[in-house]
C-alpha cells in the first residue's frame, strides 16, 4: 500500500470559546471540509467539535491543505466577543496542526474507519504538543508539524513548516482568507470580486503575508512527495 498523509489538528484554547461560539465553529469546520473536498481528494472528519482527523489522498497537496485549514480558522470569528485571556491564542494562532506520513491500514470513508502508521504519527505528535489543554497558562511554540518513520524527511519538512509558522501565526484573520482563498486556485481579480475589495489591495495584502515564500515552500513540498510516490 503506497504512504498516504492524514492531517491531526485541535483547536487551540477551545475552553476559551462560549457555548454558542462553540456550535458556530463546528458549523464552520463542516464548512470548511465541504470546501476542501471539493478542491482536492479529501476525507476529514470532526470529532468533539474541536479536533480536526482529515486524510489527504494525494499526500503532494498535504502542506496546501494544511494552509488552507489554518487560515480558514484563523479568518472566522472576526467580531468575536470572547475576552477572556486565553482568548488570544484562539483568534493568534487559531489551531494547531500535525501532518503524519505513513501507510493506512484500514480506511474506510463510508464506515468513517481511518487506522494505520499515518493516523498514528499525526495523531501521536498532536498529543505530545497538547500539555497546555485546560492550563491558564499557554505557551505555544510551534502550530505546524510533520512526522514520519523517515528522520531526514522529518527534519527537512519541519524546518519549512518552523518558518511558515511564523508567517501564518503574525498574518491578520483579512490576510488568512485572501490565503487561503488564493491557495484553492483564485486569481486575484476572483478574490477581489469576492471580497469586495480592489484587486491591488488583494496583491498588497498577499506580499505582506509572504505570499513567494509559501507558494515556493507548497510546491517544494508537492514534488518532494511526487517523487517519493514514484518511489513507492
Amino acid at each position: 500500500m503506497r504512504n498516504i498523509i492524514v492531517l491531526s489538528g485541535d483547536i487551540i484554547a477551545s475552553t476559551s470559546l462560549t457555548d454558542e461560539e462553540k456550535s458556530v465553529l463546528e458549523l464552520e469546520l463542516k464548512t470548511l471540509i465541504s470546501m476542501i473536498e471539493n478542491n482536492f481528494s479529501i476525507y476529514g472528519r470532526i470529532i468533539k467539535g474541536d479536533y480536526l482527523e482529515m486524510v489527504v489522498e494525494n499526500p503532494e497537496n498535504a502542506l496546501t491543505v494544511a494552509i488552507i485549514i489554518k487560515c480558514y480558522i484563523k479568518s472566522i470569528f472576526l467580531n468575536t466577543t470572547i475576552s477572556t485571556s486565553r482568548s488570544k491564542y484562539f483568534k493568534n494562532y487559531g489551531i494547531r496542526l500535525a501532518i503524519g506520513y505513513g501507510e493506512l491500514s484500514r480506511y474506510d470513508k463510508v464506515n468513517e474507519v481511518i487506522d494505520g502508521e499515518a493516523i498514528y504519527y499525526s495523531g501521536r505528535k498532536i498529543s505530545e504538543e497538547r500539555p497546555t489543554y485546560n492550563k491558564e497558562r499557554i505557551v505555544i511554540k510551534n502550530t505546524l508539524f510533520f512526522n514520519s518513520k523517515d528522520e531526514k524527511l522529518n527534519d527537512n519538512i519541519n524546518c519549512i513548516l518552523a518558518l511558515l509558522d511564523v508567517l501564518l501565526n503574525n498574518a491578520t484573520a483579512k490576510q488568512c482568507e485572501i490565503l487561503y482563498l488564493r491557495l484553492l486556485g483564485n486569481s486575484e481579480k476572483e478574490i477581489a470580486n469576492t471580497l469586495n475589495i480592489k484587486q491591488p489591495t488583494v496583491n498588497k495584502q498577499l506580499s505582506s503575508v509572504g505570499w513567494n515564500a509559501i507558494e515556493r515552500s507548497t510546491s517544494y513540498f508537492k514534488s518532494t512527495f511526487l517523487a517519493l510516490h514514484k518511489i513507492w
